[in-house]
């Protein structure tokens, strides 16, 4: 049961954020196509442009009216994504997405996609020096967390670490360590995000040991028959001499 589990959210992550993306287009296409004057929507608007009654103006003029529709969704969709951007940087935009933040972790299955499409958008459109070199922090002997550097030093010296919490990488601790007791992995950021949006189950280096397998030896059933036989005899002759 864990298997089915575990592809599902596997599943769920990648498809989600997708799925979302693409009814978030679809929603605001019709909102856009609800408000937006006819000179844009109606096809009969373009008769100036291109005259005529015939099949072929007007299926032109339907084609045409279409693209329109399609121009203005986009460049909606563009300014109202720049303008929520603008809206974050300021401090009402920082209480929606805190708001927002604990309203979809509080949701089993929205969480998961939330977190997923979130991670996926500040990786993907961050700057550069947000996340960096993924490290392994020593907190307590023999205890290790995954945690990430900043690009930040104290005046002390101190590597500036950011450490997540696990699954939700939204929240975390902002650390100062000394470098000594930091210990920089060979892998990308988004494997070490992974790992941690995913508990530890999409460990990158534990999912390719597992595609390696477990050799099996099979045995025929008759060929280990004929080796029991054949130990038994090689007994017997023991026991005669």
């Amino acid at each position: 049961m864990a298997s089915w589990k575990r592809d599902f959210a596997s599943g769920l992550i990648v498809l989600g954020p997708i799925l979302v993306t693409l009814y978030v287009i679809y929603w605001l296409y019709g909102l856009v196509a609800g408000i937006t004057p006819g000179l844009i929507l109606d096809e009969a608007a373009l008769r100036p442009l291109i005259s005529g009654d015939g099949p072929q103006a007007q299926q032109t003029r339907e084609q045409i009216a279409q693209f329109l529709r399609v121009v203005v969704a986009l460049t909606v969709f563009i300014i109202l994504t720049f303008s929520v951007g603008y809206l974050m940087r300021t401090t009402v935009g920082g209480l929606v997405e805190r708001l927002v933040d604990n309203v979809a972790n509080r949701v089993p299955v929205i969480r998961v996609v939330y977190n997923a499409s979130k991670m996926a958008a500040e990786t993907a459109f961050g700057e550069q020096d947000s996340l960096q070199t993924p490290v392994k922090l020593e907190t307590w002997d023999g205890l290790r967390m995954t945690a990430f550097k900043t690009g930040k030093v104290t005046e002390d010296g101190r590597e500036v670490l950011f450490l997540p919490t696990s699954p939700n990488i939204t929240t975390g601790f902002v650390i100062e360590v000394e470098s000594d007791r930091i210990t920089e992995l060979d892998e990308d950021v988004e494997d070490a995000l992974t790992r941690v949006l995913s508990a530890g189950f999409g460990d990158s280096n534990r999912n390719r040991g597992m595609d390696a397998g477990v050799s099996i030896d099979v045995v025929d059933e008759a060929t280990a028959d004929g080796g029991e036989k054949d130990t038994g005899r090689g007994k017997a002759d023991a026991d005669d001499d």
